[in-house]
């Protein structure tokens, strides 16, 4: 008989880590822990040991028989983000030591909005990565084919190294100029690097970030050498204890781009890590849609913290190719997720001029919303829900956790009801609007943004408040269908989108050059750049099932600057193959911008080839059925009728309150009407109706089986 395998995601958030298992013989839990700043691994067992405790398991027992474990950490972005990142040391072409703070004048916009833009005289650049003191330049010169102009002059680069030493850093960054066709110089200065200090850290940008422009290569190769050391002195503990443990599998960390890298090799890469948190949402309403048949799905986590959105469009993870943080630029290729601060534990408040807002202040996992009576006094939406009857006192996360809704009343009164004279319901109701309001409007944007209609999708809703929101921004945004993955997933699907993962690498090269390109050239970029994938995913020491890979090349209009990242076909291109691929780049180009935005005329112009490799794991998760209604009346799970207020225009009505756990496939619930979950709390509105899945998923629709409104 062979023995029971399980695969395992723990997805770490700002107020709570969660974790999914899901095992060969077709099991699968969740479980759900409270997060343990600064010490996230703490709250990471936490999480694993109520896994093993769900499948009547020790923890040691269940690590031993655990495939992998995939892990999306917080740890590389919560360092850049306060500052607390290793001291770096910074080696560049000479005459160019300045590119980090001229900052190529995107210093002056990047991570501003318009209205801060517009505001030059309040506004200016912000903090370099670096002081100069740190920065040192080298006799060198490679030019934009590729060829030596100038060797590089080692004596000086040794001098340059060893002041840096002395100066006490930790890593050392490179980025030379055209460093990307050519990477000799910079291999040259990291092997002076080890010779005087082989501890030290060092970052290539060729390596990092092989792309065409100085100061975003620079900055990438600067953030990613600062928190290397931070992502191996988090996750080399970590998966030494769970190997004590008995771990037999690999730990991965993930990536922004939606898959795995082992721990291992994670610290090389470390500026990947820094979405790793806020992908693993997406990656599993891929999956899930998947299963359940929907090609174009709207990902929304509303968690302790923030409202997290992502796209899935025609089947496939929507991308994007860099990102700002800290107003640097950061090449990196991630999940395309945006996001605002208005969780359940999104603090609300009222400005001077009399305007409510919530968040994006957050009470976080400690002291958490009032009602927690944790120490809390800021109300929170948490806070608002418990007032409005949605959550009961006494069930929050399965009864688990035991609210107090005088402590929530309270804060209410005080920091949202008097300022604006309404009463202490009323002043719930009103955190409650603009909490739904402000999800719509982030989810239109960025489905508008990326040229879609929202009312080509299905919403899936996750995330502990998630279920609680999504009938309302979802009817807004007028989508077919509003999707909330219960079962064994429920608030952790974050995890369970990890749990599935596969291994990936990305490789990447700028060869700038004007169409037409050589379909030689092409053919030799793509070849090299699917070696170096291939390669990458080999050396994680992993069997894997399968390697696929696909291709793209980043191009745009001469003279312009928004470059497409334009599919290509595998294979051998030859010259009628060059042609599609340019008309591909028209056609994403007029949904992008609108028709008729893009100049032919102008020519064209191949920036960056680009290669993603994923390897399949060979036991894949699989989320088990629920037994099927006898009929589709859900009276056995009927648990009470209490006031509950949900519309502005009906007030607190008695509403139906049905308990998940004895709902089947086949249920239909008519709104008003809450399911409290053990995890979650899911909220059907008036006129709509909720169904239940084979695989114990809500489906939300108009009850009139249209649209939603």
């Amino acid at each position: 008989m062979t023995a029971t395998k399980y695969m395992i995601g723990v997805d770490v958030g700002g107020t709570f880590t969660d974790a999914f298992m899901v095992s060969s013989t077709g099991s699968a839990y969740s479980a759900k822990a409270p997060s343990t700043p600064p010490d996230f691994a703490r709250g990471v067992l936490a999480a694993l040991e109520e896994l093993a405790a769900g499948a009547q398991v020790s923890l040691d027992g269940l690590l031993d028989a655990t495939t992998h474990i995939c892990h999306g950490t917080t740890s590389t972005l919560n360092a850049l983000v306060t500052g607390d990142v290793a001291k770096v040391g910074f080696i560049t072409t000479k005459g160019h030591r300045d590119a980090i703070y001229i900052m190529n004048m995107e210093g002056r916009h990047l991570g501003l909005s318009p209205e801060q833009v517009q505001d030059f005289v309040h506004t200016g650049k912000p903090e370099p990565l670096l002081p100069k003191h740190l920065v040192r330049e080298v006799t060198e010169r490679v030019d934009s084919a590729g060829h030596v102009v100038v060797p590089i002059d080692l004596e000086e680069t040794r001098q340059a190294v060893s002041e840096l030493l002395a100066e006490g850093v930790e890593g050392i960054a490179v980025s030379l100029l055209w460093s990307f066709l050519e990477p000799s110089h910079e291999r040259a200065i990291r092997d002076v690097i080890h010779e005087l200090a082989p501890d030290v850290v060092v970052g290539l940008s060729s390596e990092v970030s092989p792309r065409i422009r100085e100061f975003a290569r620079n900055t990438t190769t600067i953030m990613n050498t600062q928190v290397s050391q931070t992502l191996g002195n988090y996750a080399r503990p970590l998966e030494s204890e769970l190997r004590r443990r008995g771990l037999g599998g690999p730990l991965l960390i993930m990536q922004g781009s939606g898959g795995g890298v082992t721990a291992a090799e994670a610290p090389r890469q470390a500026i990947n890590t820094v979405g790793s948190v806020l992908t693993g949402g997406v990656v599993g309403a891929a999956r899930l849609a998947r299963e359940l048949g929907h090609r174009n799905v709207i990902a929304t986590d509303v968690g302790g913290t923030t409202f997290l959105v992502g796209l899935v469009v025609d089947g496939e993870t929507v991308f994007s190719r860099s990102m700002v943080l800290n107003r640097h630029p950061v090449n990196t290729t991630m999940v395309r997720v945006q996001a605002i601060g208005s969780g359940g534990g999104a603090i609300s408040w009222v400005d001077d001029g009399g305007n409510l807002h919530v968040g994006p202040r957050s009470a976080g996992a400690r002291p958490g919303p009032a009602c927690y009576g944790d120490g809390g006094t800021e109300p929170t939406n948490t806070d608002a829900n418990l007032l409005l009857g949605i959550l009961h006192p006494d069930r929050f996360l399965g009864g688990r956790k035991a609210l107090r809704p005088e402590l929530a009343a309270r804060a209410v009164r005080d920091s949202v009801a008097a300022p604006l004279g309404l009463s202490v319901e009323d002043g719930a109701a009103a955190i409650f609007a603009v909490q739904n309001g402000q999800t719509a409007d982030l989810v239109t944007k960025m489905v508008l943004e990326t040229g879609h209609d929202p009312r080509d999708f299905v919403i899936y809703a996750f995330g502990g408040s998630g279920p609680v929101h999504c009938h309302a921004y979802g009817a807004d945004l007028g989508v077919q269908e509003i999707v909330v993955p219960l079962g064994p997933t429920a608030s952790a699907f974050s995890a369970y989108g990890l749990a599935g993962s596969d291994l990936t690498a990305t490789a990447e090269l700028s060869d700038p050059a004007a169409y037409p390109v050589a379909a030689e050239r092409i053919n030799t970029n793509f070849e090299r750049l699917e070696r170096q994938a291939r390669d990458e995913l080999e050396r994680q020491g992993i069997e894997f099932a399968e390697i696929t890979t696909w291709r793209e090349i980043d191009i745009r209009y001469t003279l312009q600057i928004a470059e497409v990242a334009t599919s290509v076909a595998d294979g051998t291109l030859d010259a009628d193959d060059l042609g599609r691929i340019v008309a591909e780049f028209e056609s994403t180009y007029a949904r992008l911008f609108g028709e008729g935005s893009g100049f032919s005329g102008a020519g064209y112009q191949f920036i960056t080839y680009r290669v993603f490799a994923a390897g399949r794991l060979p036991v894949t998760a699989k989320l088990p059925q629920i037994a099927p209604a006898h009929s589709d009346k859900p009276h056995d799970a009927l648990r009470e009728h209490r006031l509950v207020h949900l519309d502005p225009s009906t007030g607190y009505r008695p509403t139906a309150i049905y308990d998940y756990q004895q709902l089947r496939a086949g249920h239909l619930i008519e709104g008003p009407a809450v399911v409290e979950a053990p995890t979650t709390t899911v909220v059907v509105g008036g006129g709509q109706l909720g169904r239940v899945d084979q695989l114990g998923n809500i489906s939300i629709r108009e009850a009139n089986g249209g649209t939603q409104r």
